[in-house]
């Protein structure tokens, strides 16, 4: 089944072109990278794949809801940790994720075993009554993904969730994208070769706004000279902008 779905997706800013013409889709139980470099449309095609921008053109579907007409509906089958997401520094992790889970309406049960389940599968147990704002970026972005999580969407989209992150908090972000990706459909945005190796099996990459290619990490080659070699090709002034373009080593 099709968790994600982008057809002919384009924004525009007056003449800039954000995106062109960008589609992909992903099935259930797939982790998926977007790759490419700054500025290459990554975080606005995730925003309209969560329903926080309106495409200018096409089509952005979660689990089969269009996310212009039916926004709701697909909000309730979707996670979203956005780069740098907010958290109320003040609050305790065990605040936040009551907060969130009453925002949506979960019962008092509900909300509670629902609270064990992200502790755990977040490792968050040494911390849910410290306040956020005193707590590691490491912990903190645990925190985001605890609450992403909480109301147990089929759809994961995190951006650049290792930002910023020193290597043991990389290593344990990580970690926890790999044993919520058992059960979840997952697309997360990085530039780092470690990160896709660390997580997924498939690769998307964008630059100047479309899709170059599409198609497994393997394609990449198993060293970082090859990855290196192979986003310079993707990014130069000369490819053509082709869709699903492949790579031959």
């Amino acid at each position: 089944m099709t968790m994600i779905l982008a057809r002919d997706l384009s924004k525009f800013y007056h003449r800039f072109a954000a995106i062109q013409n960008v589609s992909f889709q992903i099935d259930r139980g797939e982790i998926v990278c977007f790759l490419g470099p700054n500025g290459a449309g990554k975080s606005t095609t995730m925003k309209i794949l969560t329903g926080f921008l309106t495409p200018t053109t096409g089509t952005a579907q979660i689990a089969g809801f269009d996310m212009s007409s039916a926004r709701y509906e697909g909000a309730q089958r979707l996670g979203y940790l956005p780069e740098n997401g907010p958290l109320y520094p003040d609050m305790t992790p065990r605040a936040l994720l009551t907060f969130f889970g009453e925002m949506r309406k979960m019962h008092a049960l509900q909300l509670r075993h629902a609270i064990d389940r992200v502790t755990e599968l977040c490792d968050l147990s040494k911390v849910l009554g410290k306040p956020i704002g005193q707590l590691s970026r490491g912990y903190r972005q645990r925190v985001g993904m605890a609450q992403a999580i909480l109301h147990e969407p089929d759809v994961l989209i995190l951006d650049e969730p290792t930002a910023g992150l020193d290597p043991n908090q990389i290593h344990h972000v990580r970690e926890t994208i790999r044993r919520i990706g058992r059960e979840k459909t997952i697309l997360l945005s990085t530039h780092i070769l470690q990160e896709v190796e660390a997580v997924a099996s498939r690769v998307l990459f964008l630059n100047e706004g479309r899709v170059v290619f599409d198609g497994p990490l393997a394609q990449f080659g198993s060293c970082a000279a090859d990855f290196d070699r192979h986003f310079r090709e993707l990014t130069t002034d000369a490819l053509p902008p082709a869709s699903n373009k492949s790579i031959h080593g």
